[in-house]
């Protein structure tokens, strides 16, 4: 390799500099923006060590989080699995949030910043930002400042009350925070204009004050004005409820204040992680697309060397292997696999669509513009929607794909969808189901509430295709619920049509 060659690199070694990870950002970034189009909230890049790094695995990867024994026993597990060799560690996690946090392990080699640098603060970060699910139902901006306030305020409360009266509510809404978000209804912003205001203002009153009282005894007394609020938001909620810890929160007859902001904390962080249990394929499979294109474009331009690109195609053949059904390493469809694949056929029926494509995509294939067909993808799908919209008989195909009719009556299964016209459908159909949140996660409302007379609370749960409850795990949330809500609390099972 010539000195100008040698020149023109990004890095040279293995090891990493600052200055390092500053060109190859700016380099990513070039690709990123100029080439692809990619719009991204700014960046802001912290790099971390392992034990840091399995820290944040612990509290779902959040800078600022409250404290709770069960990110004590996630970190536990995770520790003891990587010291023994068990499961390796991400490369980076990256944060929904403006500006938008990537966590690096200095571990990295300089190639695998690079990589994680395209991966996350490009991929993700375009799709956190433009996303619909991302867009109408978080608020970036405010997320963090939420959980400063969350953490400061759980604190305030464990030195007034006693830890064990925090865990006794922080437990029971945890246990039910499936439950705690709205899937159909548009909910409100993570943290409105009004409620970053009034989160300010407690904060900036603290900053001017020595009030101790104030300081150690959060939300003591609710004032009239906070209660008919409150009860004027219960007399609107229509039954059933679908959001459990929304109806907790403001309607139990037994929640002091503070127990209430509590279960709010919750409530909130559930609803602001629920798109990314939605997104998980296209999510991964954006960033995946994203690194790929953005590493062999920097090798194209002579930024990196051939031992560099020559690492980042072993990483990222790891990322998107697929086990085989019969492989022990097998745990379901890998979504780097699945969302990077069909990324790819997008950019192929734009481009070289064959007879079979311009049948099945019209409006896709022969369009020209793969960058624009991928970002309009992006943007307006989730999971479900975007396998039952994007998979192609090829990938069907690639991945040996068929459907299987599962009778619990029978003892065998059936094989229902092969490779012809009306089995690539109702493969693709069956996928995208498996995708679908809410054929997988309990259905349960409130369908009544006597607040004015027992105080009887009734949950009903919808029961799809003949799974019910476990008895265990059903006594145990009930029993929960019951903490929050302070008397009776009656679970009806009622088969869906």
């Amino acid at each position: 390799m010539s000195a100008t060659a040698k020149a023109e690199l990004l890095y040279t070694d293995a090891a990493w500099t600052f200055a390092d990870l500053q060109r190859a950002y700016e380099a990513c970034e070039d690709i990123g923006l100029n080439d692809l189009g990619l719009d991204i909230y700014t960046n802001q890049i912290e790099v971390i060590t392992s034990e840091q790094m399995l820290d944040a695995y612990s509290s779902h990867g959040m800078p600022l989080m409250y404290k709770h024994w069960s990110f004590g026993k996630h970190f536990a597990r995770d520790q003891m699995n990587y010291q023994k060799g068990f499961t390796g560690l991400a490369y980076e996690i990256v944060i929904n949030s403006d500006p938008c946090i990537a966590y690096l392990m200095e571990e990295n080699s300089m190639t695998m910043q690079t990589l994680v640098i395209a991966h996350a603060c490009m991929g993700h970060n375009h799709f956190f930002k433009n996303n619909y699910l991302f867009r109408q139902w978080t608020d970036a901006s405010a997320i963090l400042t939420y959980l400063d306030f969350s953490k400061n305020y759980i604190s305030r409360c464990e030195e007034e009350y006693g830890h064990e009266e925090v865990e006794v509510i922080l437990d029971a809404a945890h246990a039910l925070m499936d439950q705690g978000v709205y899937r159909y209804n548009r909910p409100p912003k993570l943290s409105d204009t009004e409620r970053r205001e009034k989160i300010q203002a407690r904060a900036e009153h603290e900053r001017e004050t020595f009030n101790d009282i104030w300081r150690t005894l959060p939300h003591t007394e609710e004032s009239e004005e906070d209660v008919e609020e409150r009860q004027t938001e219960v007399r609107s909620i229509k039954l059933p409820e679908e959001n459990l810890l929304y109806f907790v929160e403001k309607a139990s007859p037994v929640l002091l204040p503070w127990q209430r902001e509590l279960v709010r904390i919750v409530r909130n962080v559930s609803q602001y992680f629920y798109p990314q249990k939605q997104t998980k394929v296209m999510n991964e499979g954006c960033a995946t697309f994203v690194h790929h294109y953005i590493m062999n474009e920097l090798y194209n331009q002579g930024r990196i060397s051939e031992g560099s690109i020559m690492e980042f195609l072993h990483s990222h053949s790891s990322v998107v292997f697929q086990p085989e059904f019969d492989d022990p390493r097998y745990s379901g469809i890998n979504p780097y696999a699945l969302g990077f694949a069909m990324m790819q056929d997008i950019v192929r029926v734009v481009e070289n669509p064959e007879n079979e494509d311009r049948e099945w995509f019209p409006d896709l294939a022969g369009r020209g513009d793969w960058r624009g067909a991928l970002k309009d993808a992006w943007a307006n799908y989730r999971d479900e929607s975007f396998i039952l919209q994007y998979l192609s008989p090829k990938i069907m195909r690639d991945f040996r794909l068929f459907s299987l009719g599962d009778d619990g009556k029978k003892p065998y299964y059936q094989v229902a969808a092969i490779h012809d016209e009306q089995g690539y459908r109702d493969t693709r159909q069956a996928l995208s189901s498996m995708y679908d949140l809410g054929l997988h996660e309990p259905n349960l409302q409130v369908v009544s509430a006597d607040l004015e007379g027992d105080r009887k609370l009734t949950i009903q749960h919808n029961v799809f295709n003949g799974r019910k409850l476990d008895s265990g795990t059903k006594a145990s949330v009930l029993r929960h619920l019951e903490n929050l809500w302070g008397f009776e609390v009656a679970l009806t099972e009622q088969a869906a049509d």
